[in-house]
């Protein structure tokens, strides 16, 4: 009766390195080109992410500052406006003054 060995059972093409992605079970080195080309495309990658982020948040607080100081503008308009008719309407017949300092 033949025995099988562990040795013969480990050393069969199942258990390489490459038999799921059906290559040679060798060590390739990576050429240095590629190499470099992944780390310059990454870092360009994350430059442009980083851009574009600083570019909407500083575009989101401009808005918003903008549209803060047209209510408060707003605000103090019809403020003076309700002001002048209100002291209008008291004393008809005298001139308003209104002295905004």
């Amino acid at each position: 009766m033949y025995r099988e060995s562990p040795n013969d059972f480990l050393s069969s093409p199942c258990f390489s390195p490459g038999f799921l992605h059906g290559l040679k079970p060798t060590t390739l080195p990576r050429p240095l080109g590629l190499v470099v080309a992944t780390a310059v495309a990454l870092v360009v990658v994350v430059v442009v992410v980083v851009v574009v982020v600083v570019v909407v948040v500083v575009v989101v607080v401009v808005v918003v500052v903008l549209v803060v100081v047209d209510v408060v503008v707003l605000v103090v308009v019809e403020v003076v406006v309700v002001l002048v008719v209100a002291a209008a309407a008291a004393t008809p017949t005298e001139p308003v003054v209104i002295v905004i300092v």
